[in-house]
């Protein structure tokens, strides 16, 4: 799957690996997705929390070593 924009969030803490992406979406036309690593423990929690109050769909969610990838179409 090609996604129209990345962002590397590693390294980053709450809240700003969603602040981060939400202003990446801004940037995407609807239907196009976002893929997203972070190693925040938080993000676990804070990315499906962000989709679902803003109305973008959560595509996908994994977590590989400890770095979680999201992937979020923006609606």
């Amino acid at each position: 799957m090609t996604h129209a924009d990345t962002l590397d969030a590693t390294g980053l803490l709450c809240p700003l690996p969603v602040l981060k992406a939400r202003k990446r979406l801004l940037a995407l036309k609807t239907g196009q997705t976002l893929l997203m690593q972070a190693d925040d423990p938080a993000a676990i929690v804070d990315v499906p929390h962000f989709c679902n109050e803003s109305g973008y769909d959560l595509v996908s969610q994994s977590d590989e070593a400890g770095v979680l990838t999201f992937v979020i179409r923006k609606t």
